[in-house]
């Protein structure tokens, strides 16, 4: 693993599960972690940890479907740091398990809101930042997760991985590095909403997946 002591890095959805253990993984290196949640009690347990580890961080209790609070959010990066090195973009919302004849479509709209429109958003607000730095690298958590009763969630994914890969390549010639990655079935919330009372003894850890996903960008 190179150093990446000194770096920057925002990561979403740094309350729990995969955000919560790269944020905690990244701060332990050396790197500034920029969290970012809406549970204000998780982000504070999160700064409490990085912390006692001898890390440094920056907590922001966001709401990312909301355009002002994420233009608020890139003045004050400007103010503070002027650019980012790492994006790790692990937020996403699930929806009730529903067939296609059944969706409520006040979750489907929420959830393109919630899993791609403050998607595109917030690669619009950070990739100036991302620019600016020697080696910007953005790393975004994908889900295939898809099938009978997943439409809802698995076409907001499938939207949000469209702009993903339109982002990759318009990124390759002039722009920074950006990457996918899709972990292992872990233990969390968001899987438990798809398969509850499933064994979590057959499921990866948080930990060991963020340790891959850190793995992109500090190898």
């Amino acid at each position: 693993m190179k150093n990446i002591q000194g770096k920057i890095a925002l990561v979403t959805g740094a309350s729990r599960g995969l955000g919560y253990q790269t944020a905690k993984l990244l701060a332990r290196e050396g790197v500034h972690v920029i969290g970012l949640a809406r549970t204000v009690g998780a982000l504070e347990n999160l700064s409490d940890e990085i912390s006692d580890s001898g890390g440094s961080s920056t907590m922001v209790p966001i709401d990312l479907t909301s355009d002002i609070a994420l233009e608020t959010l890139s003045q004050e990066i400007f103010i503070r740091w002027g650019r980012l090195d790492y994006l790790i973009h692990a937020a996403c919302i699930p929806a009730p398990m529903s067939p296609v004849s059944s969706i409520n479509l006040e979750d489907l709209e929420k959830l393109f809101l919630s899993n791609t429109r403050a998607l595109v958003k917030l690669i619009q607000i950070t990739d100036p930042f991302l620019k600016q730095s020697d080696n910007g690298i953005a790393v975004f958590v994908d889900d295939l997760q898809h099938g009978k009763f997943l439409a809802a969630y698995s076409c907001s994914k499938s939207a949000s991985r469209e702009v993903v890969n339109s982002y990759q390549k318009e990124s390759q010639r002039i722009g920074i590095k950006v990457e996918t990655f899709v972990p292992r079935p872990m233990p969390t919330a968001l899987r438990a909403r798809f398969f509850p009372g499933e064994r979590k003894s057959y499921l990866s850890q948080c930990s060991t997946e963020a340790q891959k996903l850190v793995s992109i960008i500090a190898s």
